[in-house]
């Protein structure tokens, strides 16, 4: 008699694995199945780059043309930490988006974006702003290496490998007119940095993108195919130039005789 029973119990045992495990089975090969957890590794809450309009086999037509993936609030600080160096590097840019970019590259007031009341004052003015991070021979190495890895994922599809303005994007005939870094050597670090944050002709605005610091880094890289010495002394910097200056006074006094 017990043996019986146990024989019944390791049927009914072995008879309710498999009904678990072919209630699972789909016909559909994209389907996970039946899911025992499946908040464990599907959020229930609302996340970016996610096309709510179809989620988990249910149609949403009113969310087809809505944006998913939002800005935070404008000029929120995320918490980087307590070093003053870096803190003060991540504080809000300090520098206005030219008025004209709400039309050329989509910088909306209405958004967040600050616009400045002229085309180019703000960006002359930045051909001041130096570089926060300092380069020498210790760190060289390191902030090439992270630089060339953003520039690869950000850059080098328009700008080329070799900064030469021959990407794959341009060379296909998507864009044209991207300039060879080389020709570049009259720019200040902060019109470069300005150029990638809030973008520049054809390009975009990274700033969504980027933060200040890959930015930042990114502006030491270019620089190494801007100036074929860059980095071999051990400390480099690249200070306005006087034609810079003589622009941002003609731009200036231009903006005063307009206001």
């Amino acid at each position: 008699m017990k043996k019986n029973l146990k024989a019944i119990a390791k049927f009914l045992c072995f008879g309710a694995v498999a009904m678990s495990i072919l209630s699972a089975c789909t016909v559909d090969p994209d389907s996970p199945g039946l899911e025992y957890t499946p908040d464990m590794y599907r959020s229930p809450a609302i996340e970016p780059y996610v096309d709510y309009a179809e989620f988990r086999g249910k149609e949403h037509p009113e969310l087809k043309t809505k944006q998913s993936a939002l800005r935070p609030p404008h000029r929120t600080i995320p918490y980087y930490g307590t070093d003053k160096n870096k803190v003060l590097m991540m504080l809000p840019y300090k520098r206005l988006a030219s008025s004209a970019m709400n039309v050329s590259h989509g910088l909306y007031e209405k958004d967040g974006w600050r616009l400045s009341d002229s085309l180019d004052v703000e960006y002359l003015k930045s051909a001041k702003d130096k570089n926060p991070i300092a380069l020498n021979a210790e760190n060289q190495d390191a902030i090439f290496a992270r630089g060339k890895k953003i520039y690869a994922q950000m850059c080098a599809h328009c700008h080329g490998e070799k900064g030469d303005g021959e990407g794959p994007m341009v060379k296909s005939g998507a864009y044209a007119g991207v300039p060879d870094y080389k020709n570049l050597t009259n720019l200040g670090d902060g019109q470069v940095f300005y150029s990638i944050y809030y973008g520049k002709g054809a390009m975009g605005a990274h700033a969504m993108m980027l933060d200040k610091e890959e930015i930042w880094l990114l502006v030491h890289y270019v620089n190494k195919f801007r100036f074929d010495d860059y980095g071999k002394s051990g400390d480099d910097t690249v200070d306005i130039v006087d034609e810079n200056e003589e622009n941002l006074e003609n731009a200036e006094a231009l903006l005063d005789v307009v206001e």
